[in-house]
This record gives structure tokens, C-alpha cells and sequence, in this order.
């Protein structure tokens, strides 16, 4: 573009009250950027139409809209592995300029495809000991993104099982095993913790709706029990059975999503799709994945379904109550 054409386009933009910045998007309708996005989740997921307005949200307001100055290209793996893997494969035949992942399994997909396309990383635990950066403050390599919670937010999660079902004294946990540093992770907190609240834990791989089924109708044999449904994608997949078989056992359950039907959720309210189109747009414009630090999430909120609790004659005290950021009724 000619140097007085570009002042006239930036002119146009000041006086219809669009930033200088965003006039560079606009402008280049005719050959859109791409940005591939990956979830691991299926595609009915109930958390997707948030997550997906949210990154478009934002997305707009740095001046990428989908179908004029960028093409989205979506992909939904629903917890199967070859599926995310096929997926990655073809968001990167489209040559995407840069992509978004979701979860550990989505990193991890992408990580063994690619060493060069800038990406971005949302949901991840522990990244550093994933092998998806070396640096928080600094990523070295193709990767950046978010964080929702650390592997000790998981002694929290049983603590508050505890206080709102007082009777429970074993817990059945649910995640796909596969990942042995984040299962190792996480149950290193919890069994840890499980001594002083007098609980103890079961241990659940699960990988599809079979083994879910088998692993909570054999727990539900004995008595006090509840569930706690660690958040990874073959849970995510599978929370309508999970919270489905709890109730139907009369089993407490808590996750880390409010709209999975559990009695209890407690989990990141950090936008982490809005910062990951921030991130998106900054390296649209040039940015280096090393300019852009690993953000995680300081923002926590806990949610109790008092529906959900009446389906299995759960009384929630007053005093949980009040804590609660969220009451579903």
C-alpha cells in the first residue's frame, strides 16, 4: 500500500472512531489472517458457546472478524487422542498463522506436530513439567498461553466435598490416566490431604463411558461416598453420565465447572479465552511467543446446585452457604 493511501485509511479510521491499530485488520479484507482452534471437548460441550464467544469477543474488539479480516477454523476432538491428533494435523495443512489449543492433550497434540507455528495454550496444568515451555516469564519455544489452576486447588476441592457432605468418608476420583505427571500431581495433593479430612480417596482411570460406569457402580456398593471429577477432556465429555450416576447413587459430586450438573463446582472464573485472543491479535502483529509471559488464573469461584443436592437429599448448610459466589436453584 502506497504510503498516502495508508495516512487516508488511517485518517477513515480516526474519524469513525476505529483505534489507528485496528485499521491494518480492517483493511486487509480481501486476504483474511487464519487462526486454528482446537478443543479437545465435543462440540455440544455446554461450556463451548461461552468459551467461543468470548474469544471472538475479544478477538473483535482488536479488529479480527471472522470471515473478513480472519478465518476461524474450529475443530472438536471429543477426548478421542487420534481424533485430536488427525485435527491438529489438518488445522496446520490449512497453515494457520496462529493457533489456539485447549487442555493438555490439545498441547501435547500440537507440541509433537510442530516446533514453528506460534500457538497458544489454554486450560493447561503445569506447563513447564508438560515440556510445553521452559519459562514462565519468558517461553523460548512456539508456545505461550494460560494456566486455570495449579495441582494444589485439588486439596480444596476435597475439602469443600467434605464440608458439604460431612458423612462422606471415601471419594472417588475421576481422570484419564494416561498423563502420569499431572495423575501423579494431582493425587500427591490429595492423599496428602484425604488423611486429615478422614477421607479415602479412590483412584478412577477412566477412559470412555464403560469404564465410568463400571468404576462409580462399583464404588457405589459401600456407603458414605462422594465423587470428585477431575477436570481433563474425558471428563469433560463424559460429565452428564458422571453427574447422571451420582445422582442416581445418591452420591455428592463436585467438579470444576458450574454447568456440569454437580452439587459443587469450584474452579478459575479467569477469561482465559479473552486473553488468549489478546495474545492471538499481539502475535497477528508480530509479537514473539518469549514477549508473552505464562498468565495463570487468580480468580476462583465456588458454585452449589442446590437442585442437584435436593435429587439426592443433600442439605447444604447455611454456612456453605454463604461462601457460595453462586447459588443454582
Amino acid at each position: 500500500m502506497r504510503r498516502r493511501n495508508f495516512i487516508t485509511l488511517l485518517a477513515s479510521a480516526a474519524a469513525a472512531g476505529i483505534p489507528a491499530w485496528s485499521a491494518g485488520a480492517q483493511q486487509d479484507s480481501k486476504n483474511p489472517r487464519r487462526l486454528g482452534v482446537l478443543f479437545v471437548v465435543a462440540k455440544d460441550n455446554p461450556d463451548n458457546p461461552a468459551r467461543i464467544a468470548a474469544l471472538e469477543k475479544r478477538l473483535g474488539s482488536h479488529g479480527w472478524i471472522d470471515g473478513k479480516t480472519i478465518r476461524i477454523d474450529y475443530r472438536f476432538g471429543g477426548s478421542d487422542a487420534e481424533r485430536i491428533r488427525i485435527y491438529i494435523e489438518e488445522l496446520l495443512g490449512l497453515k494457520p498463522d496462529v493457533v489456539v489449543v485447549q487442555g493438555v492433550v490439545g498441547a501435547e497434540a500440537l507440541r509433537r506436530a510442530t516446533k514453528s507455528v506460534p500457538a497458544v495454550f489454554v486450560q493447561v496444568q503445569d506447563p513447564v513439567g508438560g515440556g510445553f515451555v521452559t519459562n514462565l516469564a519468558r517461553p523460548d519455544g512456539n508456545m505461550t498461553g494460560f494456566t486455570d489452576f495449579e495441582y494444589a486447588i485439588s486439596g480444596k476441592w476435597l475439602e469443600l466435598l467434605k464440608v458439604a457432605a460431612p458423612a462422606v468418608k471415601r471419594a472417588l476420583v475421576l481422570i484419564n490416566p494416561d498423563n502420569r505427571r499431572r495423575w501423579d500431581g494431582y493425587f500427591g495433593v490429595i492423599d496428602a490431604v484425604a488423611v486429615s479430612l478422614g477421607i479415602e480417596p479412590v483412584r478412577a482411570g477412566v477412559h470412555d463411558a464403560a469404564e465410568i460406569e463400571q468404576a462409580i457402580e462399583g464404588f457405589a456398593k459401600d456407603p458414605h461416598g462422594g465423587i470428585m471429577i477431575l477436570p481433563d477432556a474425558t471428563t469433560s465429555v463424559h460429565l452428564k453420565l458422571i453427574v447422571g450416576l451420582a445422582e442416581r447413587h445418591k452420591l455428592p459430586s463436585l467438579s470444576s465447572s458450574a454447568r456440569s450438573g454437580s452439587v459443587l463446582a469450584y474452579g478459575s472464573v479467569f477469561d482465559q479465552y479473552g486473553g488468549a485472543a489478546s495474545y492471538v491479535d499481539r502475535l497477528l502483529r508480530g509479537a514473539a511467543t518469549a514477549d508473552l509471559p505464562v498468565q495463570a488464573s487468580d480468580r476462583f469461584a465456588l458454585s452449589v446446585n442446590l437442585k442437584a443436592a435436593k435429587a439426592i437429599g443433600l442439605e447444604v448448610s447455611p454456612t456453605l452457604l454463604a461462601r457460595a459466589d453462586e447459588v443454582i436453584e
